[in-house]
């Protein structure tokens, strides 16, 4: 967890400095573009501790080949990321690689970016998640790391509740006689939620819609055909309003940050379940650290009949290349030094995070990476990142109001199926 609290700090810091007026536009910022001599990347990781090596690496494999090209990583504050991004974009200049999130963030912006497909090479074959990262069948930027919602749980937290810790509930029936143990027996929640940033609702859908949807319904969303009427869908968002109003989450979901306070409640043992990542932070070495062999992994149970739930993943991170850049194959092969595979080697073995190569050997890392790496094999992207940017901050801004009761779920629902069509 001293990682997380450091990358919260960092985050902080960097704010901090963009209130002071770096935020107000790009034009102080270090701009590519213009130099064939000099790559500018911009990602919000480069000044993570925990990330240092990995960049290292990555930029050894670069200049291996590229020895007289200047490269600077640039780390910006996430979340003011996409908006300072948004007015390079607008303003035609900017960094020459940039780090996007996989799905509605990148497609968003596929016209601010050059097509990769003619420079990925053997990259095609050797690395996962690429679906994250295509509009349509251009592919957009190449994934670093694998991103996915598992759900975490406490195994002495399960033992202090009667229950068997080898043994997570696998129907709702079993979920809810499992929190009405943990609520009885220990001083825990069930789970740990943060909605603060509107982002808990889309772990809350991805973690818990493969047990909702029937394949056929999981299928059609992920193809577009997304039927906002449909049961099954709005069972999702009343599932989010019913864990609170059973007093399953932590007091205070709206006011707490996901990033990291609703972490850092399950890693104290004040609550026995988590929605986590599979990537950098939030994962199971972050959690890992405090629970040790008390951690577990699961995915969600059945809620539905005709569902079979399997773990939501697809790309997470992954670099793409701006069109204003002054040599889009130069700047494509840094972008193939960042998915170097002794540089993901790094990523994983510091931060945690699940490499996009599935050569890399995670094998010495124990029960709970062999568990996530066994359910990639079943896996089925995230139902929210099949979703646009617009409509996910929709989607967050309506679950704080279901949580606060001032919208209903029909109207939310209703709501979301207009942006979604828009």
């Amino acid at each position: 967890m001293k990682r997380v609290l450091a990358t919260a700090a960092a985050l902080v810091a960097a704010v901090a400095l963009a209130g002071c007026g770096g935020a107000a536009g790009t034009g102080s910022l270090p701009q590519g573009g213009g130099d064939a001599k000099k790559l500018v990347v911009w990602d919000w990781k480069s000044g993570d501790a925990n990330t240092a090596g990995y960049f290292e690496a990555a930029r050894a494999a670069f200049a291996a080949r590229h020895p007289d090209i200047d490269v600077e990583f640039v780390a910006q504050p996430f979340d003011q990321y996409y908006t300072l991004l948004g007015t390079a974009i607008e303003a035609g200049q900017g960094p020459d690689v940039v780090l996007f999130n996989g799905g509605g963030q990148i497609r968003d912006r596929a016209d601010a970016l050059v097509p990769l497909d003619p420079y990925l090479d053997g990259a095609r074959q050797r690395l996962a998640g690429w679906d994250a990262f295509r509009s349509g069948d251009t592919t957009l930027a190449a994934p670093v790391t694998l991103q996915g919602m598992p759900i975490y749980y406490n195994k002495a937290l399960y033992r202090q509740a009667g229950l068997d810790p080898e043994r997570p509930p696998a129907t709702f029936a079993e979920l809810q006689a499992t929190c009405a143990a943990i609520e009885e027996r220990t001083d825990a929640t069930c789970f740990s939620a943060g909605n603060k940033e509107g982002y808990g609702i889309q772990f809350f859908m991805s973690a818990f819609g493969p047990g909702i949807l029937t394949p056929q319904e999981y299928d059609a969303w992920l193809a577009g055909d997304r039927d906002w009427n449909s049961p099954n869908v709005k069972r999702i968002f009343e599932l989010w309003k019913q864990f609170e109003d059973a007093g399953y989450n932590n007091p205070g979901v709206n006011s707490t940050a996901l990033f990291n306070d609703a972490f850092s409640v399950f890693s104290g043992g004040r609550a026995a379940h988590v929605i986590g990542l599979i990537s950098d932070v939030g994962n199971w070495k972050d959690l890992g650290e405090f629970l040790g062999a008390d951690l577990g992994v699961t995915v969600g149970p059945v809620i539905t009949d005709g569902a079979a739930p399997t773990l939501a993943f697809d790309g997470g991170i992954g670099y793409g290349v701006t069109k204003w850049t002054a040599d889009p194959a130069l700047a494509a092969d840094l972008v193939a030094a960042l998915t170097d595979p002794q540089a993901l080697r790094v990523f994983y073995t510091d931060a945690g995070a699940l490499p996009s190569d599935p050569g890399i050997d995670t094998s010495d890392s124990g029960p709970v990476v062999g568990e996530l790496v066994a359910d990639l094999s079943a896996g089925k992207p995230a139902l929210h990142l099949a979703l646009s940017a617009s409509t996910q901050d929709l989607m967050g801004r309506l679950s704080q109001e279901l949580l606060a009761g001032s919208v209903t779920v029909d109207d939310a629902v209703r709501q979301l199926a207009a942006a979604d069509a828009a």
